[in-house]
């Protein structure tokens, strides 16, 4: 019993398929419904004429969705035969209120209303030719009613087409808003995944390229080292077998390092063109600066830090930012600034920015290989700019290299009072930084700092 059931709606539902796929399959089982009418009703014994007629008013309905007017053209005519060669009504007639429903919902304004005019006049010619026989003195009173009352039935059947006309081109204008959300929420998404590939480029480049850059650092360093002891005079055969072991391993630490780090760079170009990806941001903050100094010290570059004003109550895009810029810089600073190098990390909170210079006194590594073109300061910029703040890059006037960036802080962020600004010692704000950051922001970036093309570093 299933079964059957299952097999009667899926014929069903290839029955209603098919319809959908023939448009003209309902009006030609319209017209061969008025005929079966047509021919219970016996036009077929009221003559030759009658016959014709009905084939005239009722066989042009099976264009009336795609030729309205010319479909009411002809009804009208067989009309108007009608009036001349037969006495009353015909049961074919009812095509003339299918053709005016058919002009309102299918035709253009002009059309309905062409064809409203021509039903409401042959409403008021049948009235006067079917009123004829009740004599004069009855006469206007019998072609009032049975014009009004034809009229109605015209008057119906036209509204009833201009609503299904009106509710279609609701439909079709409904369907292409939901079409044209559709586009845009494609669009969107596009744009967001972008967004986040370019965050992911960042993240990347912040979090692997430093940990690649420290291990490069790290295994340079100990390769100087037991290349130092194997220059040196020999001594016992298995220390120096061992030494030779470890230059060995750490040469091929840093090598892999490198190639590593220039893969790195290359996937995060790929990621700043795509179209695609999640955001992996690691929660970091300058509260972990103390750890980040920590690790590049034992780098063996000589790193000092200072932060001035309360930085824990900052917001997360904030924080995340300044602590993106000082990263980057102190890896770039080990990568670029060449030995004996130090770096100053200078944090500063006013009500407003928050002041992040990183600045070294290195005198570079000219003609080291480089391992690729780097995405660092592109990517400091764009997170900077992202949070509405500005970042400077760029060689000082006398040696080293520096990085101003100025972060504006939304207004309700919480800043120490003045008592907590006391307490603080000489790391808290400063009153006249608070009241002038910008003038601050200035003087961070003023004369001891020159613009250079991002991809000098």
């Amino acid at each position: 019993m299933r079964v059957t059931t299952a097999a009667a709606r899926e014929m069903a539902q290839q029955v209603r398929t098919w319809a959908r796929s023939t448009p003209w399959l309902p009006d030609v089982a319209l017209v061969a419904a008025l005929l079966l009418l047509m021919v219970v009703g016996g036009a077929g014994l009221g003559g030759p004429a009658f016959l014709a007629i009905s084939l005239v008013q009722i066989v042009p309905l099976v264009w009336r969705r795609t030729h309205p007017l010319p479909v009411a053209v002809v009804v009208a005519v067989g009309c108007l035969l009608q009036l001349v060669l037969l006495p009353g009504p015909l049961t074919s007639n009812i095509a003339v209120l299918i053709v005016i429903y058919s002009a309102a919902a299918f035709g253009s304004p002009r059309t309905s209303r062409i064809v409203l005019i021509m039903g409401l006049a042959g409403a008021l010619i049948g009235a006067l030719r079917w009123s004829a026989y009740y004599g004069f003195g009855s006469f206007l009173s019998i072609v009032a009613i049975q014009a009004t009352f034809l009229a109605c039935f015209v008057g119906v059947a036209w509204v009833l087409g201009d609503v299904m006309r009106r509710r279609r081109a609701v439909v079709a204008r409904l369907t292409e808003q939901n079409r044209a959300l559709a586009r845009d929420q494609s669009q969107r998404e596009r744009l967001a995944a972008q967004d986040e590939r370019a965050s992911i480029a960042r993240e990347m480049h912040d979090v692997v390229a430093h940990s690649l850059a420290v291990v490069v650092v790290q295994a340079d360093g100990g390769l100087y080292a037991a290349r130092q002891a194997l220059s040196k005079d020999p001594g016992i055969a298995a220390d120096r077998a061992a030494l030779e072991r470890a230059a060995t391993t750490l040469e091929t630490l840093a090598d892999t390092a490198r190639a590593s780090l220039a893969d790195t760079r290359r996937l995060v170009g790929v990621l700043r063109d795509a179209s695609s990806g999640a955001e992996y941001s690691p929660l970091q903050g300058l509260a972990h600066l103390d750890d980040l100094v920590d690790r590049v010290r034992s780098s063996g570059v000589d790193v000092q830090a200072h932060v001035r004003g309360d930085v824990a109550a900052l917001p997360q895009d904030v924080d995340l930012a300044a602590y993106r810029v000082v990263q980057e810089s102190l890896t770039n600073a080990m990568k670029h600034a060449g030995p004996d190098a130090s770096v100053d990390v200078d944090v500063l909170r006013t009500p407003e920015v928050v002041l992040v210079r990183v600045s070294d006194d290195g005198l570079g590594r000219h003609g080291a290989a480089s391992d690729g073109e780097g995405n660092g300061l592109v990517g400091m910029r764009e997170r900077v700019e992202v949070v509405g703040g500005t970042l400077h890059a760029g060689p000082r006037q006398r040696r080293g290299w520096e990085v101003v960036a100025t972060l504006p802080v939304p207004v309700g962020s919480e800043v120490p009072d003045a008592a907590g600004a006391d307490a603080a010692g000489p790391d808290a704000v400063a009153p006249e930084a608070a009241e002038a950051p910008t003038v601050a922001a200035a003087s961070y970036a003023s004369s001891d700092t020159t613009r250079m093309p991002e991809g000098e570093r």
